[in-house]
């Protein structure tokens, strides 16, 4: 997968594959997570980034990435996400 977003090729953590299978989160959802959801940084090169699908049921996807030079490495995916505390 490649993010035009970010300009860099999207590497996935086993973890995350795991997460996604566990949540039922698809590719297609995941991509439409990385080019079109919210950023929050969390410095330089860590940052969250959250969609919400309406035909879901557990409100905001969100995926903590690592921005490294040639790659965007998406750690987990998490589901019924919010920003607030």
């Amino acid at each position: 997968m490649y993010s035009e977003r970010f300009g860099r090729e999207v590497k996935i953590t086993r973890h995350a594959m795991q997460r996604m299978r566990t949540r039922c989160i698809t590719d297609l959802e995941l991509a439409l997570l990385i080019e079109e959801g919210q950023t929050r940084n969390k410095d330089e090169y860590r940052l969250w980034v959250a969609h919400r699908f309406e035909e879901r049921l557990d409100n905001m996807l969100c995926a903590p990435v690592v921005l490294e030079e040639k790659f965007l490495i998406v750690k987990t995916v998490m589901h019924h996400f919010s920003w607030e505390g």
